[in-house]
């Protein structure tokens, strides 16, 4: 079996965690400590995060996204794929090294998905950018952890609370969704976005997307 290499580590800002990137051949995976983050085999659910969005927002003719976390860009090129070539996609990635990976080492697996006209790459905190926003967005798709609540580092769990859920909702335009990807169901969080105001839909869905791996979740928030 071909051993793992490691390619390159880069800190997370706002925390002492590093992030690891590894390769097997033409197999990569992002590491936090003991915890695999995202794998270039496993794909499905994370595309799902954006296919099940733009299903909610389809009738909108020129929709804006802003997609939190750049990861192995898999929710950034199943976007493009289905949406409309008057989308405009905001990406935000907080660690630059991720960014700096995409167009390096992994530039394969990511092709020409940085370079389309309607993408723009942003190297800041999501969080901050749903805050300081207002009606900007159709759609919030967050994937920045391995659910709802900081795993990378613990200044996310701002983004799954009462005043985060808040924030994104002030930041959606009407009927705008917020979709959210977990490794695993979190009752706790599926009631806060019932009781921010959002209609709320919990999808299982499977890592690879056609009926086989681990179960993850996504929820699908509506603004009323």
């Amino acid at each position: 079996m071909i051993p793992w290499e490691k390619i390159d580590t880069a800190k997370i800002p706002g925390s002492d965690e590093e992030l690891r990137l590894m390769r097997r051949g033409k197999e990569f995976s992002i590491k936090l400590g003991t915890n695999e983050l995202m794998n270039s085999r496993l794909s499905g659910s994370e595309a799902a995060l954006a296919t099940l969005a733009a299903k909610q927002i389809e009738n909108v003719a020129k929709p804006v996204v802003l997609i939190g976390g750049l990861g192995m860009g898999f929710t950034l090129r199943a976007a493009l794929t289905v949406l409309e070539s008057k989308a405009k996609i905001v990406v935000s990635e907080l660690v630059p090294a991720v960014v700096a990976w995409a167009r390096g080492p992994m530039a394969e697996v990511f092709g020409n998905s940085l370079d389309d006209a309607r993408v723009k790459i942003r190297e800041s905190d999501v969080g901050e950018i749903i805050r300081a926003q207002r009606s900007a967005f159709d759609a919030i798709l967050l994937d920045v952890d391995n659910g709802p609540e900081g795993l990378t580092r613990k200044g996310n769990d701002a983004l799954y609370s009462a005043s985060g859920l808040k924030a994104a909702k002030m930041a959606l335009r009407p009927g705008g969704v917020l979709a959210v990807w977990s490794s695993g169901p979190n009752p706790a969080f599926t009631k806060r976005l019932g009781n921010a105001g959002f209609d709320v839909n919990e999808v299982n869905i499977r890592a690879t997307g056609r009926g086989g791996g681990a179960r993850h979740v996504i929820w699908m928030a509506k603004k009323k």
